[in-house]
């Protein structure tokens, strides 16, 4: 029997069904249905499963144009992913959730359930790492956290660090002074806080000290207090590196670690001390470790694809099925 889905309004509708109704079709072929319009309602006609996931991929997309947001391609695939495991009404308290307010005005939401678990784990723990592939938004919205707590006066300083060693480059092999050397490294922190303060905010806090972006090595020896710090690419963290940044931690500060265990440019034989540190400190109290995937990929499509089509390799790998 068909399952009819009443959208509200003309300009809701057209929305859900997206242009040609490429949308609507979209949503048909990934789940056997057929599909058809009537006035501002979605009747669907297929087997009794594939209708339910269906009325739950439109009051998903509901929920996102409710909350604002366009409704792209991926965020299609993902509410349909969504919907198959019963959890589409999820996405629309994603979408509210405004993690921060960038420079212009335009705020900074959540795209995914993953995003959301880990936003709201930083907020609520002192120490969250934050794992995954590239493309989940790991360093960007630990970023606007920061920027959030800060301008809350949460926190009196922001910390961003970075590993300075990558794929066999060394510092010392690299041309002119530290600044110039390290400013590669940091460049996505750099773009990152220039878009959420505008430059001229973000130079005036730098030369203040009140935003401090420096290589790994220079944490040693401090004590980091009332401050926002987020380590970042911290898969090329040693487990020594690891250890002294982790006891840097002082009163009124938080802390961030981010990275991808794929993704490790570190010499042959050297243990990530990401990997060890999620071992060893996940279940502690007052840590939290979020645990990204693929479906939290933000950019481009391809992008997904390209993360699973790496994982099944190393799946094959790891089971000695190729070298």
């Amino acid at each position: 029997m068909p399952v009819t889905i009443e959208t509200g309004a003309m300009d809701r509708l057209l929305a859900v069904v997206g242009a040609f109704d490429e949308n609507l079709n979209t949503i048909a072929a990934e789940l056997s249905l057929s599909a058809r319009i009537e006035g501002t309602s979605i009747v669907f006609t297929g087997s009794p499963e594939a209708e339910a996931v269906g009325r739950e991929v439109v009051s998903g997309l509901l929920a996102v144009i409710s909350a604002g947001e366009p409704v792209d391609r991926s965020r299609l695939l993902y509410c349909i992913e969504l919907a198959r495991e019963g959890r589409a009404a999820e996405i629309g308290g994603v979408m509210k959730d405004v993690i921060a307010v960038s420079a212009r005005g335009k705020p900074v939401k959540c795209k995914t359930v993953g995003q959301k678990a880990y936003a709201d784990a930083v907020r609520s723990h002192t120490v969250t790492f934050g794992v995954g592939p590239a493309g989940t938004g790991k360093t960007y919205l630990a970023v606007c956290l920061a920027v959030a707590a800060f301008k809350g006066k949460e926190v009196e300083k922001i910390i961003l660090t970075r590993p300075a060693v990558e794929a066999g480059e060394k510092l010392g092999f690299l041309p002119g002074d530290l600044q110039t050397k390290v400013d590669p490294y940091l460049r996505p922190l750099y773009d990152a806080l220039q878009e959420m303060f505008g430059l001229e905010t973000y130079l005036k806090l730098m030369e203040k000290g009140s935003i401090e972006v420096a290589p790994l090595a220079y944490m040693r020896g401090r004590t980091l207090s009332d401050a926002f710090v987020i380590l970042d690419e911290a898969q090329n963290a040693t487990r020594e590196q690891m250890k002294m940044f982790l006891t840097r931690l002082g009163e009124g500060s938080r802390m961030v670690v981010t990275g991808d265990l794929t993704q490790t440019d570190l010499p042959e034989g050297k243990t990530s001390g990401l990997k060890q540190a999620v071992r060893i400190l996940e279940g502690v109290e007052d840590i939290a470790v979020c645990r990204l995937t693929e479906r939290d990929v933000v950019r481009h499509p391809l992008v997904m694809k390209i993360v699973r089509a790496y994982e099944r390799e190393e799946s094959k790998r790891r089971k000695g099925e190729i070298k």
